[in-house]
C-alpha cells in the first residue's frame, strides 16, 4: 500500500486569474492536518485491492442500454476511452479526433485487449471512475483528497507560482513533470522517454515529498465541481452548477496529466482543475488517497 506524507495544517492562497477563468476566484483557504499518499495508486496497488475484494471496475462492466439509447450495441460493451494520437495536425476543437472508444480496454487492459499491466506494475492505475477509486480508498482505510487538499499539498511553499516547483517551465534546463512534449495530438517525443504513464517517481518530488502531483495522470477529487470556486464567502443560494447533461455529478480533477499540451492544456498546474463525469474511465485519469489526522 502507498506511503503516505503528513500535510501540516496551514493557510494558502488557492486559485488563479491568469489562465482559465474556472480557476477563480483567488482566494485564502485553511486547511487542518493531514495524510496524502506519496504518488498515485499504483497498477501492483490496484490488483492487491481486487484480488483481496474481487471488485469488478466500471469499464468492465457493460453500459446500460436505457441509459444511453444513442449507443450502438457495440459501445455498449465494456470499455473505457482511450488516446488515440492523430496522423498530422488537426483543428483542437473538437476532442473527439484523438478520443476513442476501446471496447475492452479497462486498468487490466490499458491499450486494449492485447495490453497488460504486467509490464508497468509501478505505473499509476488508469481506466479508474470515482466509483472505483472511492472503493480502494475504501478498503484502504482511507479517502479521496478534498480539491482544496491537493492544491493546498501541490502549491509552491513560498507562496502563489505558475508551477508547482515555481515560476520558471524548466529550471536549469530541468524536465520537472511528465506532460506532453511534441505538437499535440500528433507528434509526443516523450517525457524522459515516457509518452503515456511514466512510473511513479519517475520526476522529482515536490517541497513535502510528493510525487506526480503534477502531470503523468490526472486525479480525482472528492470535491464537486463547480464554474468557479465556492469560497467561503460565496453564495450558494443557486442551482448547483456540479451535474453534467445527462444527470452525472461532475468532480474536480486536479494535476493535468502526460496529454497536457501547452498550446491545447496547460494544466499542468497546482491552480488549473477539470471537471469530469463520475462514471468516466480514460487512459489519462488516476488517483491518490488521503487520511484524516
Amino acid at each position: 500500500m502507498t506511503e503516505m506524507v503528513r500535510i501540516p495544517a496551514g493557510s494558502f492562497v488557492m486559485g488563479s486569474t491568469e489562465f482559465y477563468p474556472e480557476e477563480g476566484p483567488v482566494h485564502e483557504r485553511t486547511v487542518e492536518t493531514f495524510d496524502l499518499d506519496q504518488h498515485p495508486v499504483t497498477n501492483e496497488e490496484f490488483a492487491e485491492f481486487v484480488a483481496a475484494t474481487g471488485y469488478v471496475t466500471v469499464a468492465e462492466r457493460p453500459l446500460d442500454p436505457e441509459l444511453f439509447p444513442e449507443l450502438p450495441e457495440h459501445e455498449l460493451s465494456p470499455g473505457a476511452l482511450l488516446f488515440t494520437p492523430t496522423s498530422g495536425p488537426v483543428r483542437l476543437d473538437d476532442w473527439r479526433q484523438w478520443w476513442r472508444w476501446v471496447p475492452g480496454a479497462n486498468w487490466k487492459q490499458p491499450a486494449g485487449p492485447r495490453s497488460h499491466v504486467r509490464d508497468r506494475p509501478t505505473h499509476p492505475v488508469i481506466h479508474v471512475s470515482y466509483e472505483d477509486a472511492n472503493a480502494y480508498a475504501a478498503w484502504a482505510g482511507k479517502r479521496l483528497p478534498t480539491e482544496v487538499e491537493w492544491e493546498f499539498a501541490a502549491t509552491h511553499p513560498d507562496g502563489p507560482a505558475t508551477y508547482a516547483w515555481g515560476n520558471e517551465l524548466h529550471p536549469n534546463g530541468e524536465l520537472m513533470a511528465n506532460n506532453w512534449q511534441g505538437r499535440f495530438p500528433y507528434l509526443n517525443t516523450g517525457a524522459k522517454g515516457w509518452a503515456g504513464t511514466s512510473p511513479v517517481g519517475s520526476f522529482p518530488a515536490n517541497h513535502h515529498g510528493l510525487v506526480d502531483m503534477i502531470g503523468n495522470v490526472w486525479e480525482w477529487t472528492s470535491t464537486e465541481f463547480a464554474e468557479r470556486h465556492a469560497t467561503p464567502s460565496s453564495c450558494q443560494c443557486g442551482p448547483s452548477p456540479s451535474a453534467s447533461a445527462d444527470g452525472q455529478l461532475r468532480r474536480a480533477l486536479k494535476g493535468g496529466s502526460h496529454l497536457c499540451a501547452p498550446e491545447y492544456c496547460l494544466r499542468y498546474r497546482p491552480a488549473a482543475r477539470s471537471p469530469q463525469s463520475e462514471d468516466t474511465a480514460t487512459s489519462h485519469i488516476g488517483f491518490r488517497c488521503a487520511r484524516d489526522v
